[in-house]
C-alpha cells in the first residue's frame, strides 16, 4: 500500500518519542486544498478511526482514512533535511504534478472525488 524510507522510519520514531507516543499510530490522509488541489495529512494518533485501513511497516502501525487509500496507492514516505529544515517528502505514482512544497499534488480529473 505504502512505503516508508529507512529516513522516515527514524524520524517517525522520534517523534513518537518527542511526543510521547511509543505507541501511536501514523495515521495519513488527503484533503482538498494545498496550490495543487490536494494536500496530504500527516499525523500521530493513539487510535485509528472507523474504516481505516492498516498496515505495519519497520514496526510502525499505519492508518489510511478510507476515502484517502485511491489518492496515495504506492505512495513513499521520505524524510530528508536540508539547508531550510527537515520534512516529509511525498512520492506518489497516482500525482499528475506536484507543488514546489512536496505537499500538495494534482490526480488526473477523471479519476473522481470522494473526498
Amino acid at each position: 500500500m505504502i512505503t516508508l524510507t529507512p529516513a522516515a522510519v527514524q524520524e517517525i520514531r522520534r517523534l513518537k518519542m518527542a511526543h510521547n507516543q511509543a505507541q501511536g499510530i501514523l495515521r495519513l490522509g488527503v484533503q482538498s486544498g494545498g496550490c495543487a488541489d490536494f494536500v496530504y495529512e500527516l499525523e500521530l494518533v493513539a487510535t485509528p478511526q472507523p474504516g481505516d485501513r492498516h498496515c505495519t511497516q519497520a514496526d510502525i502501525a499505519i492508518s489510511i482514512a478510507p476515502d484517502s487509500v485511491p489518492y496515495i496507492e504506492g505512495l513513499q514516505l521520505d524524510y530528508t533535511e536540508d539547508l531550510m529544515g527537515g520534512g516529509f517528502r511525498f512520492k506518489n505514482p497516482q500525482a499528475l504534478k506536484s507543488c514546489s512544497c512536496g505537499h500538495s499534488f494534482a490526480i488526473a480529473p477523471d479519476f473522481g472525488s470522494g473526498i
